[in-house]
């Protein structure tokens, strides 16, 4: 069927179950994403029931380097925990035993790739990019275009924005590293002629702009090379017009492949894996992305209304703004608050900055879920990293394969409620 639209229902301002008819997002019979009359936004699954989505990105049942065969199939665990989807990465765990799932076309795969420290995309300048990327959907979206169980198109995972840095020794932000790119790269013309062009066609006129003495464009790649990055303000004005240009051709270029191969499915932007700024997040929205997979630090204020539906990101509260002292408010826990038999018990040195961490996550969760765009959120990973040390490990497998108690106690407590947090009136939406 079609990729559903308010014109889809001309006549219906609310359908059945209290939802928008103009706010309706995706194909009858599989996921779809509305709005109520309260404006709060919802994913509906298949059967057009409410479903608040409770996702771990990286589920996986294989051994890892270090890790003892995962301990076993992980579906049952998700369940325990309350977890009803899985993200993307993993080996497909889970989407077997009927958990919902995000599955990844990985556009990264479909042509010139530009790699370098902080960027993995693709070359979207690249005249035959179209061809190839529609190839890519054709290759990995048709074998799922019927399934009831996906959520929606990833177009890649963790593909690397480069987000020009700031402060005392920034990194080179995506126009840099494209300026710095060989000649075989469609990217490194397009890059030259748009900022040139911003600054009447003159590399001097370019260079007072930016501040730099650049005597010719070899000066750029010297300094990509040695890791120093362009912050000046004239350059960050450039870098963020040039960022958003090359977001827009990613984004509606693989939408355009995506819809092509698959009608029926929610297209959910790119897992960033991390913060992208404005310039890149201004181009991954409706209609090029249906919910866009938003890390959970940029998601927008509630206050500010509801512009669409997002899923919250790559949360984990195992992260220094929960941990740092100097960002806890009001008193700090004691070792009298922890329940007996909790996993905390025994941490009494540390018990402050655990205590701390969990508080301010939990706090932060509950806000997200609260929030009237939110239609659920994805914890970051499902294993922790080698070298991560609990309590402060961010999986919920510990490397020997034991649950990480300090993450999944909190969690499965918060997915009972979760849906309590967002009180409604609506119903079903049946096909």
């Amino acid at each position: 069927m079609a990729h559903a639209d308010a014109a889809a229902h001309p006549s219906a301002a609310i359908l059945p179950g209290g939802f928008r008819a103009s706010t309706l997002r995706g194909a009858e019979g599989f996921f779809r994403a509305a709005q109520d009359g309260a404006g709060r936004w919802w994913l509906l699954d298949a059967a057009g029931q409410p479903f608040f989505c409770r996702a771990v990105h990286g589920v996986r049942a294989s051994a890892t380097d270090g890790v003892a065969a995962a301990a076993g199939d992980p579906a049952p665990r998700l369940r325990q925990w309350g977890f009803n989807a899985v993200g993307a990465g993993g080996d497909g765990a889970g989407r077997d035993d009927g958990l919902a799932f995000m599955a990844t076309v990985d556009f990264c795969r479909a042509g010139a790739l530009i790699h370098a420290p902080g960027v993995r995309l693709p070359d979207v300048f690249d005249p035959d990019w179209p061809q190839r990327a529609a190839e890519r959907a054709l290759e990995v979206c048709v074998p799922l275009a019927t399934s009831r169980e996906l959520i929606g198109w990833l177009a890649d995972d963790l593909p690397g924005w480069a987000p020009a840095g700031t402060g005392a020794a920034p990194r080179p932000g995506l126009l840099q590293i494209c300026l710095s790119l060989e000649p075989n790269f469609a990217a490194y013309h397009a890059a030259w002629e748009f900022a040139l062009a911003l600054h009447g066609g003159r590399l001097g006129a370019l260079a007072r702009a930016w501040g730099e003495p650049l005597a010719n464009k070899e000066v750029v790649r010297e300094l990509t090379r040695a890791e120093r990055g362009l912050a000046s303000r004239g350059y960050l004005r450039d870098e963020a017009r040039w960022t958003r240009e090359f977001a827009r051709r990613y984004f509606t270029s693989t939408a355009a492949a995506m819809r092509a191969a698959d009608a029926n499915h929610l297209l959910l932007g790119c897992r960033f894996g991390g913060p992208v700024g404005e310039s890149v997040g201004a181009e991954g929205v409706y209609p090029a992305v249906d919910v866009p997979l938003l890390d959970w630090t940029e998601l927008p204020p509630a206050n500010a209304g509801a512009p669409g539906p997002i899923l919250a990101g790559d949360f984990c509260w195992a992260d220094e703004k929960f941990i740092n002292p100097a960002a806890s408010s009001g008193p700090a826990p004691t070792a009298g608050s922890v329940r007996p038999g909790s996993p905390l018990a025994g941490l009494a040195h540390r018990l402050t900055a655990v205590e701390r961490m969990l508080r301010r996550g939990r706090a932060a969760l509950e806000r997200a879920a609260r929030h009237p765009a939110v239609v659920g959120y994805v914890w970051r990973q499902w294993l922790d990293e080698p070298g991560e040390q609990p309590p402060f490990a961010r999986g919920l497998v510990h490397q020997n394969g034991a649950g990480a108690r300090e993450h999944t106690e909190l969690l499965a407590e918060f997915n009972v409620r979760a849906a309590a947090l967002r009180p409604t009136t609506t119903t079903s939406l049946s096909p």
